[in-house]
């Protein structure tokens, strides 16, 4: 995935004279923070074979329950945040809960909760754009001599401490089993009812997170925020390798998906593509990562 990312550096490098600048480098950096910690969530809800569709709305509902108190109810950003991750975390619970314990397809369930989200983010801000100004900007605003934000060394910190749940401890290997064969594990005389809950929960808590980032790279609440940025999230995580069927998954390589689709993007535009190839280029680099993830899956399968 390295060497992949360094040739699509490389072509735009050379395609666009501004590609391989620093204020581009930089720019690059401090868009991406959001949709980092938002894919690590959903990278976890993924190896445990279930799937996340409310992120963006739960962002956008979060980022709004920040506005609203700050800017109606004057709140400090220091006691609005948690309010924010509070309601980004009970959203993912009761998505867990209610798939886990209703044993509803998590599809349908996250499905529901996109529109509640999204239609909770209207009511709180009243369907208006809440302005917060400079109280909030400094979380995703460049810092003098590092050209990256609080917010980006904050995403990359959430990567590593993700990765290392992940690969070093029980839990990390209880998701990873769940994943790969949930009666297994059951079997084994282990629950897997509260892994799966506290997945969701970890992913809803990390939307409200990136709730939070936005909102300062806005330094306003938008509940128009976020429409569509769960796709996103899913395309890193299969671009990163994280199989859709659970079992298998990296944080690491899903930072790499989030990295190759914003360097993806952000070069498109630069050397000119319209919106519509754009979206088509983007969405054949999805199709080819899932295809080449079946292939390898086929391929090992062959091989056992």
């Amino acid at each position: 995935m390295v060497a992949v990312l360094g040739v699509l550096v490389l072509i735009f490098g050379l395609m666009s004279r501004n590609f391989l600048s620093l204020t581009t480098l930089a720019s690059l950096a401090n868009q991406i923070p959001d949709l980092t910690v938002i894919s690590v969530g959903m990278t976890l809800v993924l190896i445990v074979a279930g799937i996340d569709l409310s992120v963006g709305s739960v962002l956008a509902l979060s980022s709004a329950v920040v506005g609203a108190l700050m800017v109606d109810g004057g709140w400090p950003l220091w006691a609005a945040v948690p309010a924010c991750l509070l309601a980004g975390a009970g959203c993912g619970c009761f998505n867990g809960v209610v798939s886990v314990y209703a044993r509803i397809p998590s599809f349908i369930v996250t499905l529901g909760m996109l529109e509640i989200a999204r239609g909770g983010a209207y009511l709180i801000t009243d369907s208006r754009t809440k302005y917060i100004g400079s109280s909030v900007e400094w979380i995703g605003t460049p810092m003098p001599g590092l050209f990256v934000s609080p917010a980006f060394l904050l995403a990359v910190a959430i990567v590593v401490c993700g990765q290392l749940l992940l690969t070093r401890t029980v839990f990390g290997r209880y998701l990873v089993a769940i994943g790969t064969n949930a009666e297994a594990v059951r079997m084994a005389g282990i629950r897997s009812e509260p892994y799966a809950i506290s997945v969701f929960a970890i992913s809803g808590l990390l939307a409200g997170l990136g709730g939070v980032i936005q909102t300062s790279r806005l330094s306003s609440a938008d509940p128009n925020a976020a429409v569509g940025l769960e796709l996103a999230a899913i395309a890193a995580c299969v671009i990163g390798g994280t199989s859709l069927a659970g079992g298998r998954g990296s944080i690491i390589s899903t930072f790499f998906g989030v990295l190759m689709i914003t360097v993806l993007q952000t070069g498109l535009a630069q050397v000119g593509a319209s919106d519509p190839t754009k979206r088509i280029i983007t969405g054949s680099v999805i199709v080819v990562a899932v295809l080449l993830d079946a292939l390898r899956r086929n391929w090992g399968k062959a091989h056992d």
